[in-house]
């Protein structure tokens, strides 16, 4: 699989952030995107939209659900907006619950979509996300919406999705996933999770470059939302062209909105499914080479060593210091980047123990 991959001359364990391209990505997208435009004197949106049939697809198959749940969007944010807005339980009452260690954007679009006099709650973020009882602390009875991201970036932890959503559901309480740091890497198998909404990635584990987010709803939610921040491909017919009339599409691309980019969907479809056919062998590798990794740092290893609480990403804090420590990985030519607790590590496919251990002699 590392013959699959375009891989730098140096050690790349920056996987949590942007994954490496597919060799044959190019090829793929010459001949979905580019030929129709290029080599046809037709006009080339009949083909285009195929790549966004098919990335809904791919998805289906990478999480198990039907691929009319998943809707195209630009990034998380863009999703998490236009899903937030589109909810009528929420109002000047109402509470949701998130936690202090998601990604910031989630917060800034959630702050600024919901209405006015909704409070937010915050899990503080020296409290233990892996355990299910500080979950259970902080879902009271009153929450109406709670945001959990299946993986933190900062720190590698795993939320128990599949306990919170239960647990959400006793209460009355709706479901947001995020699976931006988690979508390839962590199976998660929607029809068995039955949460409400998820928002996801393609950037990360999946290796499919930005641009191509979407938006999943769980099927009991997509007759009964009315969105508004919606275009003509919200609309059921969207080649129908008359202003006067406008019907909601029928599946989550009633999410969508006005004339959609391609291409970046071109890139992940192709990407996607290369991942949707590995199953969870992309985990299991993930996991062999953090084990490594732990079995010759120890300690210095400050995310969780269990792995039923632990993402593909780990947390290094070194003994010679943080900016010792990537001073001399860049020395040894290793790609990696820090946040507040230490370094960062993310080994992917194309990743083996040469590559760990190369990182371990750096910082030994």
């Amino acid at each position: 699989m590392k013959q699959d991959f375009v891989l730098p001359s140096d050690t790349y364990l920056l996987n949590h952030s942007v994954g490496r391209p597919l060799k044959s990505a190019e090829n793929h997208f010459k001949q979905s995107y580019l030929s129709p435009w290029q080599d046809s004197g037709k006009e080339p949106w009949q083909a285009w939209l195929a790549i966004i049939t098919e990335f809904q697809q791919v998805l289906g198959r990478l999480f198990n659900s039907s691929f009319m749940q998943f809707c195209p969007q630009v990034n998380l944010s863009s999703g998490l907006t236009k899903l937030i807005m589109a909810l009528p339980e929420l109002n000047e009452n109402s509470v949701v619950l998130m936690s202090a260690q998601d990604f910031p954007s989630m917060g800034f679009a959630m702050q600024k979509a919901l209405p006015a006099g909704v409070t937010i709650r915050y899990i503080p973020e020296h409290e233990n996300i892996t355990q299910i009882d500080v979950w259970q602390q902080h879902l009271t009875a009153d929450v109406d919406l709670v945001f959990v991201s299946q993986a933190y970036s900062n720190t590698g932890q795993l939320a128990p999705v599949n306990d919170i959503v239960k647990f959400a559901k006793a209460n009355q309480t709706l479901s947001i996933i995020d699976v931006a740091q988690s979508a390839g890497v962590i199976p998660l198998d929607l029809n068995k999770l039955d949460a409400d909404f998820m928002i996801g990635s393609s950037v990360k584990w999946l290796c499919g470059g930005p641009g191509a987010a979407y938006l999943w709803l769980n099927q009991r939610h997509i007759k009964r939302l009315a969105p508004k921040d919606v275009g003509w491909f919200s609309h059921e017919n969207p080649f129908e062209f008359d202003i006067h009339h406008f019907a909601y599409h029928d599946s989550a691309l009633k999410f969508w909105g006005g004339t959609p980019s391609v291409a970046p969907y071109a890139f992940a479809s192709h990407s996607i499914d290369y991942f949707a056919q590995l199953g969870d062998k992309l985990r299991g590798h993930n996991q062999n080479l953090i084990d490594l990794l732990i079995q010759h740092l120890g300690e210095q290893v400050v995310s969780p060593h269990d792995r039923n609480r632990r993402s593909g990403t780990v947390i290094i804090n070194p003994t010679m210091g943080i900016e010792a420590a990537m001073a001399e990985c860049t020395q040894a030519g290793i790609s990696l980047d820090t946040r507040a607790h230490g370094i960062r590590v993310s080994p992917h496919i194309y990743n083996d123990e040469s590559d760990i251990l190369k990182l371990v002699t750096a910082l030994k």
